[in-house]
């Protein structure tokens, strides 16, 4: 964004995100050979095939593809929430920070960012209780639904351990909300946990998943739920403009990414290998739990100018630096982002 990589003569080493990635030989092989059809008319086989292997990995009875996660989360708020109704979701989500307000404008949701209090990334069941507990007056705010995010990209990727995700979704039920589950980066929460991905999806509503983040498909989502919530749901992609014809070329890269699931864990041992050597050469960083390093720094602007000039591409996130590994940055890459760093000092 603020990077300069002109000054230097050095390959590019691009942490801004996981979705840099760009498709290799084998992924662009598939897409070239897919099977397709007229989605729209008669379900795309290569499509049909991407919804079903998603739906069966996060443990729901259907899924449907998207080209975006944001119009996944779109999809599933708009089906959820009646105008007015008040969602609640973790302070400095995506669905609250990153989608343009959709979730308010289109959706027609009051949103009510909850505090960390639970840690980052993470409201406590009690919180959900104060807000949602009990029936407000004839003039007060309808509380009726849940949003989650695992992993939390603005706490660093912060993952939501399964017992804690358990006591959300039953103070939830609790309290008569239904939830939603942004799963943009929950391949990575599994990965991180060393469990399956649809047990991070107990409980929920409705879940959205990525494959454009980390699994290094080029374009798509996918929102999962029952079969009355998708039939649902391909009706509101279509309002949104999300429908697609002969999906499969696009389906066939987010099956080959699905193969690819358990090389997130390389990510996230790159991204440990990136905070432990930032922490050496002075800077402030916690230890992240998947593929997301947030640095403290005391201008992030400046220090996106200083990597700039590395050859080195971050991101800004409030007051920190943010750095995201993926299949497109390999070990001897960071090694080599923290060599240019260490030189700089």
């Amino acid at each position: 964004m603020w990077c300069d990589p002109t000054v230097t003569q050095q390959p590019l080493l691009d942490f801004r995100s996981d979705t840099v990635t760009k498709p290799d030989e084998a992924m662009r092989a598939a897409m070239a050979s897919a099977e397709v059809a007229d989605d729209g008319l008669d379900h795309d086989p290569t499509m049909r095939a991407l919804e079903e292997r998603v739906a069966g990995l996060l443990g729901t009875e259907a899924a449907l593809w998207a080209p975006s996660g944001t119009m996944g989360n779109l999809i599933a708020l708009v089906i959820q929430l009646r105008r007015g109704d008040r969602f609640l979701a973790a302070t400095g989500s995506h669905i609250l920070d990153n989608e343009l307000g959709t979730a308010a404008w289109i959706a027609g949701g009051m949103p009510h960012a909850m505090d960390w209090d639970a840690g980052p990334g993470r409201m406590s069941a009690a919180a959900i209780h104060d807000i949602a507990g009990s029936e407000p007056r004839y003039d007060g705010l309808r509380t009726t639904l849940l949003c989650l995010e695992n992993t939390h990209n603005a706490a660093g990727g912060r993952v939501l351990p399964l017992e804690a995700h358990m006591q959300l979704v039953a103070a939830a039920r609790e309290c008569r909300l239904r939830v939603h589950l942004d799963g943009a980066r929950l391949w990575n929460a599994a990965i991180a946990l060393g469990v399956a991905p649809a047990e991070l999806a107990v409980g929920v509503d409705s879940v959205q998943v990525c494959l454009s983040k980390g699994l290094g498909a080029p374009v798509g989502s996918v929102v999962a739920g029952t079969e009355e919530f998708v039939a649902e749901a391909r009706r509101v992609r279509k309002m949104l403009g999300g429908g697609v014809r002969q999906g499969g070329v696009m389906a066939a890269a987010g099956l080959v990414a699905l193969d690819r699931f358990d090389e997130l864990a390389d990510d996230h041992a790159n991204a440990k290998l990136l905070a432990e050597g930032l922490t050496e050469l002075g800077w402030s960083v916690p230890a992240p739990e998947t593929n997301i390093v947030l640095a403290d720094v005391p201008d992030p602007r400046n220090a996106i100018k200083m990597l700039g000039r590395l050859g080195i591409q971050a991101w800004p996130m409030a007051s920190q630096v943010r750095f995201v590994t993926h299949r497109d940055v390999s070990t001897a890459d960071v090694k080599d982002a923290l060599h240019r760093i260490g030189s700089a000092s």
